[in-house]
């Protein structure tokens, strides 16, 4: 497949509708779009497998529910940002924030399948971010923007949706054990199936 151009991948960008929803419909919505992310030198696409909805600070296991910190200042803001951090002092992650300015809910990208770009592991948020070159210098970022963003594929995937615990929020009591982690079924590239 020969390399998209920025133009044509420009006209697939989402726009701020599509994150200013419910966080789990979001999150289901995602599953077979493309997460890009360009570079004066490079341009990395991969499609999206595997997500986790939190649902704001009623959500237990979501960063908004210890309340606005600097560190989750870009949750409560406008939808269709990207929320970057870091944990474990060494893996940055992204979310996708959603649903109305001040809900302080997003959508974890956990795991990409590689389409363009992309060298090194994509299954789970950590490996992902490293192999899209994305780290905390992005947080805050606008996904209506250039350097990232998420847009429509070029070509229209069947995919059944598999539902099942988000991964390492056992903290969360009654919250642990929603099913708020979406997949796509059969995908090599899920972190875990």
């Amino acid at each position: 497949m020969p390399p998209k151009t920025k133009a044509s991948l420009q006209r697939r960008k989402l726009k701020r509708a599509f994150y200013a929803r419910d966080a789990i419909e979001v999150a289901l919505d995602l599953l077979g779009k493309e997460l890009i992310r360009q570079t004066d030198t490079t341009v990395r696409i991969g499609r999206i497998v595997e997500v986790e909805a939190y649902l704001g600070p009623h959500d237990r296991a979501a960063h908004s529910a210890k309340g606005r910190t600097p560190r989750t200042e870009v949750m409560f803001g406008a939808p269709g940002h990207a929320y970057v951090y870091l944990i474990y002092g060494m893996h940055n992650c992204m979310n996708v924030v959603t649903g109305a300015t001040g809900d302080a809910s997003a959508v974890l990208l956990r795991a990409l399948e590689p389409v363009q770009g992309i060298e090194g592991r994509t299954q789970g948020p950590g490996l992902l971010a490293r192999a899209m070159d994305i780290d905390r210098r992005l947080n805050g970022a606008d996904l209506l923007g250039d350097d990232i963003f998420i847009a429509r594929s070029e070509t229209q995937i069947e995919h059944a949706i598999v539902r099942r615990p988000r991964i390492g929020v056992d903290y969360a009591g009654v919250w642990a054990k929603r099913l708020l982690r979406f997949y796509v079924r059969g995908n090599r590239y899920v972190s875990r199936p």
